[in-house]
């Protein structure tokens, strides 16, 4: 657990306990002070039992219901018992706080009214996705935008037609067809471009 954590837990819990038992703030105080210089510490080996360093840190006490210290031997409470209660109570808190949520269950999900599957092409592999919707035609809408972002390939060229091309009246630098044109007794075909007249050569 955070340190930072549990000892804001303990600062706030402590404040709301003495605000609604005034006539415990003194010991409140004490079992706090212990908490806050590192004496109280969980047992490595039990988590119900607690280690409490003595006042003058000559001393440590095992603490669980009851305390191995003078006071406790004679069956009353001490402070170190109060210390190792408050740490526990501490804890738990501070446990509840940071526990995750538990995941609420998903709910069954029904044939959705309309839905359309498409392969597309992302980062060289082939996937499919599935849309689902309630309404045909916003699936439709959504199905373009998918579309859109991953266009399909560009659609073969279609081949020309058998004998296409063969004649005089057609270019086949530029694949277009070309018009017959006679001037001074001579006949030529040729088409217009941007560069001027192509004669096909």
């Amino acid at each position: 657990m955070a340190a930072f954590t549990f000892l804001q837990t303990l600062q706030g819990e402590v404040a709301r306990m003495q605000a609604l038992h005034p006539d415990r703030e003194g010991e409140l105080a004490r079992a706090t002070a212990l908490i806050v210089q590192g004496m109280v510490v969980p047992s490595a080996t039990d988590a119900a039992t607690g280690t409490v360093l003595s006042s003058d840190l000559q001393t440590m006490y095992s603490v669980n219901g009851s305390c191995s210290c003078q006071a406790g031997q004679h069956g009353r409470d001490c402070k170190h018992q109060h210390a190792w209660k408050l740490y526990q109570y501490i804890a738990r808190k501070v446990e509840e706080q940071t526990a995750p949520p538990t995941p609420e269950p998903l709910p069954a999900l029904g044939e959705a009214p309309a839905s359309a599957n498409v392969r597309v092409t992302i980062a060289g592999r082939e996937v499919q996705i599935t849309l689902r919707d309630t309404s045909e035609e916003r699936l439709l809408a959504r199905l373009q935008t998918v579309l859109a972002q991953y266009p399909g390939p560009a659609s073969p060229a279609v081949p020309q037609a058998q004998g296409q091309g063969q004649g005089k009246d057609f270019c086949q630098k530029h694949q277009v067809a070309t018009r017959e044109t006679t001037k001074d007794g001579r006949s030529w075909y040729s088409h217009r471009t941007d560069d001027g007249w192509c004669k096909g050569r």
